[in-house]
């Protein structure tokens, strides 16, 4: 029997092992980096060792520091969650060498679909079909699909359009592969287009239903559902029949998920990988299924070798569940990752709505990490009805610091091509983002807030009315990056042409817009910034000084670091011409690469870091001057 388990992970998933495990009885223990010290699931764990640094290589990844914080906290149980070594089948045993419960499956299973090219061969022996590209590829075979052999979670994964792009694409994907995985083993498969994900959930060699996970964006998943949509009776016990014979090949114990690529105009279906872990996704399946997939993985590792207590065999699917993650990224800049701080992250708590959140209002995202906040779950007796009530809920979240893509997720959930169940992993290619821009509306409501600060930080003629002259030459204006706004001061308060003040205080402004009143709450940011909610949704505008300093200013052609994060590679030396598009540098934040390139074609002036160095948004990189 399992007393003390330590969750080998951090944020949403350790605090979802830490739920089931207050049900069962079961102490825990949490471990976290430096970053992630203020996160809730530390708090939430009965003991916390710190491991000292930031970097998963330097954290998580350590399987020495790991094990000395079970030992340390007297944990006798380990469970890696997802990513970091959760498919490592040295940490399995290791842990099982130490003498501590693994909970997870065998080391050899672990072995044995660790490689995507070892599991492909292994499916085949057992007649799983797969995908296999030719060993010299032609024009012919394009597109094509670089993958690592190791890991997930579409790191390690350029689809190649060109034949010419081949080789930079693997050797951007072996980079990636490298630093996430630590393999960067890579391999190239056909690219099935408008193809579908669909995955089973087995739990040993018994089967819990499938999921489809199509909706991704840099071949990430963004968007899961269960059952899958749209699926024939003859195809779905097809896909649990493979997933059958991929588990019992290795003869799996626990839970572990075999992923599909699902052709709808053939109708045939391609093994692409087998997750020897809990997934992301598992929450739709416990939905519908009525289990609790953790439980199941520590019912599991107690039985010492038993694949599933035969209590808990499965039962039928009832309902709908969808999933969504909401991520700290901008979709309108190619999903850039944010970092920063989250002033207010507030996702309201219904009935049929499950949250499995890493972070809470206050809490800093680094750039260390994933870029995952929170998953969000409806659960209703159709799927029309949950994608309704999983909209709903999003639309009237209040997610203030940083920009996500939840505008993008309720977009989605509302678009009428997702609602009939037209989804395919190139559905997000070109969708609409759902960042519509600030409207005058929420601008005026901002400035109409802005005007009440202002009023009550007086210190005299605090009884005069705001903005009042007693000869109007002008109105006031209250420019923003989105919008400005023009207004007047009178005894009765604020004249807004096109709109009604009904009643304003520096949080919240009530205006009445051709006959419909609308409520706004207006909260102030970080640097002049200020985030409107509504029923209409969410706004966030920064004002514009009235003075800009001129040490503020950078030159013209300067290079600007997108986001916090690490340079890995300088492409450019100082003095050599450049065209446009083409990369200076790349860097490396929350696990993936961006490329950072020049914007027209000229000569490199400046260099101003290296390899290896951390720099901050915002930070000058390098100089492009443009040619004549």
């Amino acid at each position: 029997m399992i007393t003390r388990l330590l969750v080998a992970n951090r944020a949403e998933i350790a605090s979802r092992v830490f739920r089931t495990c207050r049900t069962l009885g079961i102490e825990t223990v949490a471990i976290h980096s430096d970053a992630d010290a203020a996160l809730p699931y530390v708090r939430e764990a009965d003991a916390a060792v710190r491991l000292p640094g930031n970097a998963p290589a330097e954290t998580y990844l350590r399987i020495d520091l790991v094990l000395d914080a079970a030992r340390r906290s007297g944990a006798d149980a380990i469970h890696p969650g997802y990513g970091f070594l959760s498919e490592n089948a040295d940490f399995a045993r290791a842990v099982i060498d130490a003498g501590l419960t693994w909970v997870g499956p065998t080391p050899e299973s672990i072995d044995a679909m660790g490689s995507k090219i070892e599991a492909k061969r292994i499916m085949r022996e057992a007649g799983v079909p797969t995908l296999e590209a030719p060993a010299e590829p032609t024009e012919a075979d394009l597109p094509l699909l670089v993958k690592a052999s190791a890991g997930g979670g579409g790191r390690g994964m350029r689809v190649v359009r060109r034949l010419e792009d081949l080789a930079g694409e693997v050797a951007t994907a072996e980079a990636e592969a490298l630093s996430a995985f630590g393999d960067g083993t890579v391999f190239v498969e056909p690219y099935v287009e408008n193809g579908r994900h669909v995955e089973v959930q087995v739990v040993g060699t018994t089967v819990y239903g499938e999921r489809d996970c199509s909706l991704q964006r840099r071949h990430q998943k963004v968007v899961e559902e269960a059952p899958a949509p749209g699926l024939s009776d003859d195809v779905r016990a097809a896909l649990h029949d493979a997933a059958r014979k991929a588990a019992e090949a290795v003869d799996y114990r626990g839970a572990g998920t075999v992923e599909f690529l699902y052709d709808p105009a053939t109708e045939r279906f391609f093994f692409l990988e087998m997750n020897t872990r809990l997934q992301v996704e598992h929450p739709v399946t416990e939905l519908v299924h009525g289990v609790d997939l953790v439980q199941l993985q520590i019912a599991a590792a107690e039985a010492s070798g038993v694949s599933r207590p035969a209590a808990l065999a499965p039962q039928p699917p009832e309902g709908h569940a969808i999933e969504v993650r909401l991520y700290a990224e901008d979709p309108a800049a190619d999903y850039q990752p944010q970092s920063g701080v989250l002033s207010t992250f507030e996702i309201p708590l219904e009935e049929g709505i499950r949250v499995d959140a890493g972070f809470e209002s206050g809490s800093e995202v680094s750039t260390h990490y994933d870029a995952m906040l929170a998953k969000v779950i409806a659960y209703a007796p159709t799927r029309e009805a949950a994608a309704r009530k999983l909209a709903g809920v999003l639309s009237r979240a209040r997610i203030h610091g940083l920009v996500t893509n939840r505008d993008l997720l309720v977009s989605v959930l509302r678009e009428p091509r997702f609602i009939a169940g037209d989804v395919s992993t190139a559905f997000l290619d070109g969708f609409e983002t759902g960042l519509r821009p600030s409207s005058t509306t929420e601008a005026v409501a901002a400035a109409i807030a802005l005007a009440e600060r202002a009023k009550e930080a007086r210190t005299v003629q605090r009884g005069v009315p705001v903005a009042w002259r007693n000869v109007v030459s002008q109105p006031q204006r209250t420019v923003f990056e989105e919008a400005t706004v023009e207004w007047y001061g009178d005894r009765d308060g604020y004249v807004v042409e096109g709109h009604t003040v009904v009643s304003a205080s520096p949080t919240r402004v009530v205006l009445e817009t051709d006959g419909v009143r609308t409520s706004y709450e207006v909260a102030a940011g970080a640097t002049g910034s200020y985030d409107v909610d509504s029923a209409r949704g969410h706004v966030r505008l920064t004002r514009v000084p009235r003075f800009v300093d001129p040490a503020d200013a950078v030159a013209s052609g300067s290079l600007l670091a997108p986001m916090p994060g690490t340079v890995v590679r300088v492409a450019v030396e100082s003095g050599q011409a450049v065209s446009a598009g083409d990369p200076v540098l790349v860097l490396e934040a929350m696990k993936m690469q961006h490329a950072v390139s020049a914007p027209y074609a000229g000569v490199v002036t400046e260099i101003n870091v290296e390899a290896g160095a951390q720099v901050a948004a915002g930070e000058v990189l390098a100089v492009v001057e443009e040619a004549e």
